[in-house]
């Protein structure tokens, strides 16, 4: 990454910001992983990361990762911060409630990237690779 002379306060940011920057690096995550497992083919990748980076999935993830106590208190609060951010519009092809839990993952992903806690994000985003690829090939709930 870049150096910049002045840190960017993670905690004073806003929810929508948090979740940009989140996007994109899940994004980059998960193009990684699936060409590092041997997917190399444009038209297959772009389906294949539809699974990990859809709005229903991400929802799927936060709920799970919520539900087995799986995130920190510190973690939970920027998830409640980035699910009530109100953005304004909601994507045709999902509901209100799935855009929101998907935007608070997104949220917390962007919060730990500029928190630089690396090893945290791993963790969550192996979790995350995880629960998706276990009900992959099913509808994704």
């Amino acid at each position: 990454m870049l150096h910049y002379e002045n840190k960017i306060d993670e905690k004073q940011l806003n929810s929508l910001a948090l979740a940009y920057m989140g996007d994109a690096v899940f994004e980059t995550y998960i193009r990684h992983h699936l060409i590092q497992n041997g997917r190399v083919k444009p038209h297959f990748l772009h389906k294949e990361a539809t699974w990990y980076v859809s709005a229903k999935a991400q929802s799927m993830i936060i709920h799970d990762l919520i539900n087995s106590g799986y995130l920190t208190e510190e973690e939970l609060a920027v998830v409640r911060r980035g699910r009530n951010a109100k953005s304004g519009s909601v994507p045709k092809n999902t509901d209100v409630q799935t855009y929101r839990y998907s935007t608070a993952f997104e949220a917390l992903i962007g919060y730990l990237f500029l928190s630089e806690r690396k090893e945290r994000i791993d963790e969550l985003i192996k979790e995350s690779i995880r629960l998706v690829e276990e009900r992959k090939g099913g509808a994704i709930k």
